[in-house]
């Protein structure tokens, strides 16, 4: 028998079932058959899953062989004769379907069993076998109902999970006939260490494993292919509809994600229907202050707001921000756009901001995300967006993770993180905290908080003292490294140990894998950039990988994973104080004129505040009215009370948002707007793609879509705009962006997702940049020194403690949405503060119990949480509680380039509540 063609290129015919077929190299007959036209039945077989073989549902005849062959599992070969319909074939195959009929029973889970469908095309009515056993049902998991007694033994579930989210609950028991899933060491789903995932929800082709609540035996009124509006990954996804609401969802085949979703992007959908939706404008009552008083009651707005038409509430909105405007000049104004909207709504938002207003008073939330990485990366390599993208692990020899927590912020891209590294790659996590994904790593360096650039320098001290250096991509690519040889003289891995708690031996034998290897990858995240010292952090990394040539090719690369859903689209569109869109300084006279002449409008000159800067001024006085689109400051700002008082100071203040939400409390005017899956516009991922997300339901009372809403008030500050479908503002923004030129609004469409850089519509988009040079004026990367600077407030004996703060897996950013996610909320539903066990015991707080957690700013009571992966005298806040806002507790104080707060370090003290 001749071996099968792996080579992909390569292309081999055969026969199937009488018709002359063609498989590409790799193919099996199954897949050959299935992209033809012909269906075998198959249940252990999922597209995405590694074939196993083992349901033999798919059993097929090869000429010239006595033993029937498994299709899923098997190659073809040029000149192959296969029949799947050959009456041998079909008595097997009907065989093992009556066999698994039998092992079932009754059990009805889903409509859309495919052990049913595969009965029902062969026929298969009855089994003449007896039903096993069956098991109890498990209903302890909030997200995923178990029901084994539909359980056919396919696996598929546990490959979904092992394999493809690599997180280890599911597996297979005993033999025989007490042969079982199991979740575990036998545990309920509900206490076990699942996830949500629901990545074997997916892959079960029975209704074993199924979403809470029976909707699976429920007829849907439509499908709608969309995108996730969570992390930065921008997972394809697909909604479920019935009666309005998104029931279920399931993963799509996109390019970041291929099939797979987390907790939050597959079940976080139902805060969309949740009962303290708002559905009417509102204007603030006379009799009622503003702020987080007694007054304020997300469920009962009317307590401080009386409802008003849209006339009114837009007239109001406008005329406000229109009499600041005219009494005292443009940048008595300021406007907060959102990182969770479109493209087409960040564009809009800030060119009305900037013609409307008469200011570049313009941020969003990536000023409390990434600015500083920005920032290092513009003046670096020209560029702000990633050199490569997510996937491109399956092509890296070393991928190091700093500052980052993926599993709980990017889990989906956490995955190809661990599938390479169980593959070929070598994992690298740098952290303060010993995260989930470290349990996968060969090496963790669990360094003190603060001491990044100490480290990193001694990791490119020996990169340059142990002569591996790429002399040869620094002298054709790259500019000013004599400064860097220079800077690190003094960072000796010896030197640095002391300070970063990493010992010299670990730092230069990690350092000696990156700068060997030809393709290396960094990831960093906001432990990276949420410092004052932010933009040196990332200076380092980009040095890291200029010297060692680990830039513009595959497997290579750096990589910020952005964190919310269009950050980076929103930055691209010029949601930001200093650029207007695709990056052109608003202080660039030849950029303005082009833009002054596009828009036919003057533009202001200066640079605009930045979200804490804004703040301040609002508290002196220079800002006094502002227009805030769905953000919330009032939670997601440093220095909470420092912020509150700011947005209480306003004269006028006008808050766009599906809920009455923590910033809203101190709004003049509250507009209610669409909440994601009520819209359509494009989105841009952390990969440089944009993709399309497709409105799913109806608007909920008189809620308005955001771009709506924008237009209003424009049209009533004296802008004449007349923007129809959501396409026309599309086109505009391509008319001013030359990075997405080639992709037109159909192209989107119909592809999903196109990835950026695209001159044309034939261009596929460029996955891997900087391979010719950078787009800075030399064309050449330059190397920036990165000194150590330390946080600006440091622990003492009256707050000995250092207080990170972050994201929960379950809960996204203040928790507006997911809050109100019934299925996330029920999963981690109470604030927590995560310490080391010694820490509990010398505080004398049980587990579970209360602590009080006080910095110079304020304080906060949750419950305790043991984490070993901390140090002691270390905190982990999650920031999307307000009954313990985080962020009462953080830091304003800015890094001196980015303007970025330091989320990611201050001094607090710990005592029994």
């Amino acid at each position: 028998m001749n071996a099968p063609i792996t080579d992909k290129a390569t292309t081999v015919a055969f026969s199937f079932n009488g018709k002359q077929i063609t498989a590409s190299g790799g193919e099996t007959i199954l897949q050959a058959a299935k992209r033809n036209g012909y269906e075998i039945p198959h249940l252990c077989y999922s597209d995405n899953l590694r074939a196993d073989g083992n349901c033999r549902a798919c059993m097929v005849e090869i000429d010239g062989e006595r033993a029937l062959a498994p299709s899923c599992c098997r190659q073809p070969n040029n000149d192959m004769t296969v029949r799947g319909d050959s009456g041998r074939a079909r008595k097997a195959q009907s065989l093992v379907l009556e066999l698994l009929r039998g092992e079932v029973g009754n059990s009805h889970f889903s409509n859309r069993s495919e052990l049913d469908y595969w009965c029902d095309q062969l026929e298969v009515t009855e089994s003449r076998f007896g039903s096993r056993q069956q098991p109890v049902g498990d209903a302890s998991h909030p997200a995923i109902s178990v029901n084994l007694s539909a359980c056919i033994q396919c696996t598929r579930c546990v490959r979904a999970c092992r394999e493809e989210q690599a997180n280890d609950v599911i597996g297979f028991a005993h033999r025989g006939i007490h042969s079982e899933i199991v979740f575990d060491l036998g545990d309920s789903m509900g206490e076990s260490s699942c996830v949500g995932c629901g990545e074997c929800v997916q892959a079960c082709p029975t209704g074993a494993l199924m979403p809470a609540g029976g909707v699976g035996l429920e007829a849907m009124d439509r499908t709608v292919d969309s995108v996730c509006p969570y992390c930065g990954v921008g997972c394809l996804l697909t909604y479920h509809v019935k009666d309005n609401r998104i029931q279920y969802v399931t993963g799509r085949d996109g390019p970041s994600n291929h099939g797979r979703l987390c907790v939050k992007g597959r079940y976080g959908f139902d805060y969309v229907n949740h009962p303290e939706r708002l559905e009417r404008p509102l204007i603030r009552r006379d009799d009622v202050p503003k702020g987080l008083n007694e007054h304020f009651d997300p469920a009962d707005p009317l307590r401080m707001f009386r409802e008003a038409d849209w006339e009114e509430a837009l007239e109001y909105s406008a005329g406000g921000l229109r009499r600041i405007r005219d009494e005292h000049g443009g940048n008595a104004l300021a406007g907060f756009g959102s990182a969770k909207g479109s493209n087409e709504e960040a564009y809009l938002f800030q060119k009305l901001v900037r013609t409307g207003f008469g200011t570049n008073n313009v941020d969003h939330c990536t000023r409390l995300c990434h600015a500083s990485s920005v920032a290092a990366l513009l003046e670096g390599i020209g560029s702000g967006a990633v050199s490569n993208q997510v996937a491109d692990v399956a092509n890296a020899e070393v991928i190091v993770v700093i500052g980052a927590n993926p599993t709980s912020n990017h889990p989906v891209a956490a995955t190809f993180m661990k599938n390479a590294a169980r593959s070929n790659a070598s994992l690298v996590i740098i952290d303060p905290r010993r995260t989930d994904l470290s349990r996968h790593a060969h090496h963790f360096l669990q360094f003190r908080p603060d001491t990044d650039v100490a480290l990193l320098n001694a990791m490119i001290y020996t990169i340059i003292e142990e002569d591996l250096v790429d002399q040869s991509y620094v002298n054709q690519y790259t500019e000013d490294f004599e400064k860097i040889r220079e800077n690190i003289a003094g960072y000796s891995p010896e030197a640095m140990a002391p300070l970063c708690g990493i010992d010299a031996v670990k730092i230069r034998e990690v350092a000696r894998l990156y700068g060997s290897s030809r393709h290396s990858m960094i990831f960093w995240g906001m432990g990276i950039s949420q410092h004052i010292h932010g933009t040196d952090n990332a200076r380092a990394l980009i040095a890291l990988a200029l010297m060692t040539g680990n830039v513009g090719r595959p497997g290579t690369g750096l990589h910020p994973l952005r964190g919310q859903n269009n950050v980076q689209g929103a930055s691209d569109a010029g949601l930001i104080p200093m650029m207007l869109p695709d990056y052109q300084r608003v202080d660039d006279r030849d950029a303005r004129a082009w833009f002054e002449q596009y828009w036919r409008v003057n533009l202001d000159e200066h640079p605009g505040l930045t979200v804490v800067e804004i703040m301040n001024a609002a508290l002196d006085g220079e800002v006094r009215g502002m227009y805030v689109m769905g953000e919330n400051p009032a939670m997601s700002d440093p220095d909470l009370n420092h912020s509150r008082q700011a947005l209480a100071s306003l004269e006028h203040l006008v808050v766009q948002d599906l809920f009455l939400t923590e910033t809203a409390a101190y709004a003049d005017v509250v507009l209610p707007a669409s909440a994601f899956p009520e819209k359509t516009g494009t989105f841009s991922n952390t990969d440089r793609r944009v993709q399309m997300g497709r409105k799913a339901l109806d608007l909920p009372g008189e809620a308005r879509e955001d771009l709506w809403i924008i237009q209003e008030i424009a049209k009533r500050l004296g802008l004449e705009w007349t923007y129809g479908d959501v396409s026309e503002v599309y086109e505009e923004m391509r008319g001013a962006m030359p990075s997405i030129g080639g992709m037109s609004w159909d192209r989107i469409e119909r592809e999903s997702s196109v990835t950026y850089p695209c001159q044309d519509e034939n261009d596929p988009g460029q996955s891997v940049v900087f391979g010719d040079g950078f787009p800075t004026a030399s064309g050449r990367g330059r190397f920036v020194p990165a000194d150590l600077i330390w946080a600006d407030e440091r622990p003492d004996d009256q707050y000995p403690c250092v207080l990170i703060t972050g994201r929960q897996l379950e809960h996204w950013h203040t928790g507006a949405m997911t809050r109100r996610a019934s299925v996330l909320n029920a999963i981690e539903s109470h604030p927590v503060v995560s310490l080391h066990p010694d820490d509990l015991e010398q505080v004398g707080v049980a587990e579970g119990a209360l602590v009080r957690v006080e910095s110079r700013r304020g304080e906060l009571v949750a419950y305790a949480r043991a984490d070993s992966g901390l140090r002691s005298r270390e905190v982990f806040i999650p920031f999307c509680y307000v009954e313990a806002a985080a962020n009462l507790l953080t830091n304003a104080a800015l890094d001196p380039v980015g303007k970025i707060p330091e989320f990611k370090y201050c001094a607090v003290r710990l005592a029994a509540a």
